[in-house]
């Protein structure tokens, strides 16, 4: 018997650079997503360092009740990469050197321009023995199955996009089938908001929710760009998922409608830039404390060339002045960061390339440069669009990069519920 009723997973990530703060662990949340949606459940993790008797000890626990565990980082070519050394050993499986994967790793790097295979990478064609190949489409060292009892374990690279193809391309088919008749499918559907904090919307949600949910669960996932709601359906077909998000999403409209925006990579960037191309409009912009991270979340989107024009980036004053027009004396009487100068950089820039629409923002983000009457995170913000000029004053909290992603998000919300006609929900 295993652990769970449905497929269950634990995963292992290896390495120093983790432990030590030096490399965020995004494997391990991608992993966990990518199995959730695969209807397998994660029910432990563990961090472990390049030492192979700390791997051996994870593993181990890893696999107490688990039908599958999946082991990340560690199984490149140089003296540190121990992994499959210290799993083989574990399971107790010698390794040998597999003929095939050698000729592969040799033509790889023949194309790459090398007369021959350098002789560390010949490590990473051993194989042990009665492993799984799983084909690594953007590197050397390919994904390997170990099968213990009933456990299956699988090593990966650590290298995140060599990772995701592994996955994605060779080990998510071989795992629906092998727990094709055990998989619970889970269904999920997002809805993005941006612009109210958690508790005021869960506030605004719970007495919308339905007293009969059905198969349906309901999260609040907050970050620094919003609020998304998740809701998560369980042991139901697509259909019936669909059926039931349907329902959950037109009792929630009232609450959520005046925050909402439509985009599947959950970047209201791209939400605007959909918008600004629907009307026909472009967008210019103006930034001081931001330094231009508005434009390139706009610019980050695909097709942003279609309603993004340009920027300056006037973190000086005298850039201001000079490239924007703004007023001398405004900046002498009420400063840099302050309305008339906010509404001067967006009408600046917006004349300045021509742009249908220019925002303008200039703030403290800190940590120095604060003082009582404009503490850090004091942020003005102003959008130039039509025949009017509007300015808002922000107050936002946390450190340096928080202030710099609070302003852009309220920058790009806003110009975006002005584009697409929903104002009212500011």
């Amino acid at each position: 018997m295993t652990g769970w009723a449905t497929p269950g997973a634990a995963l292992v990530t290896v390495g120093n650079e983790l432990l030590y703060g030096e490399t965020v662990d995004t494997n391990a949340a991608w992993l966990g997503r990518a199995l959730t949606r695969l209807g397998i459940a994660v029910g432990r993790k563990f961090t472990v360092g390049d030492d192979p008797g700390q791997i051996q000890a994870a593993v181990r626990s890893a696999m107490d009740g688990a039908d599958l565990v999946l082991v990340s980082g560690g199984l490149g070519p140089t003296p540190d990469d121990v992994t499959k050394e210290a799993v083989a050993a574990l399971l107790g499986l010698e390794v040998h050197l597999d003929e095939g994967l050698l000729e592969a790793l040799a033509e790889r790097f023949r194309i790459r321009g090398y007369s021959r295979l350098p002789s560390p990478n010949r490590t990473q064609a051993e194989v042990p023995e009665g492993a799984i190949v799983f084909r690594n489409p953007h590197g050397t060292a390919p994904g390997l199955g170990l099968e213990s009892g009933t456990c299956l374990v699988v090593l990966l690279p650590g290298v995140p996009r060599e990772l995701r193809g592994i996955v994605e391309d060779e080990l998510a088919p071989y795992l629906r089938q092998r727990f094709e008749s055990r998989i619970d499918p889970i269904h999920h559907r997002v809805i993005h908001t941006s612009g109210v904090a958690e508790s005021r919307l869960s506030e605004l949600v719970t007495p919308l929710l339905p007293a009969d949910m059905g198969p349906i669960t309901l999260a609040f996932l907050p970050d620094l760009r919003g609020v998304d709601l998740r809701l998560t359906a369980r042991g139901v077909s697509p259909a019936e998922a669909e059926d039931w998000f349907g329902r959950m999403e037109a009792a929630l409209e009232p609450a959520v409608t005046p925050w909402r925006f439509e985009a599947e990579s959950g970047d209201i960037a791209e939400a605007l830039n959909a918008a600004l191309s629907l009307t026909g409009m472009t967008v210019a912009t103006a930034e001081s404390c931001t330094g231009g991270l508005i434009a390139k979340r706009i610019t980050d989107r695909p097709g942003s060339s279609e309603v993004f024009l340009g920027g300056v980036i006037a973190y000086a004053d005298a850039v201001k002045v000079a490239e924007l027009g703004v007023s001398v004396d405004d900046l002498r009487a009420h400063g840099a960061v302050s309305e008339p100068v906010a509404r001067q950089m967006a009408i600046g820039v917006r004349e300045r390339f021509g742009a249908s629409a220019g925002v303008g923002v200039t703030g403290v983000a800190g940590p120095g440069g604060g003082s009582p009457e404009k503490p850090v995170g004091t942020v003005w913000i102003a959008i130039a669009l039509g025949d009017s000029v509007d300015a808002r004053l922000i107050s936002l909290r946390g450190d340096r990069t928080a202030v710099r992603e609070l302003a852009a998000q309220a920058v790009l919300a806003w110009l975006y519920r002005r584009v697409s006609g929903r104002e009212s929900g500011a």
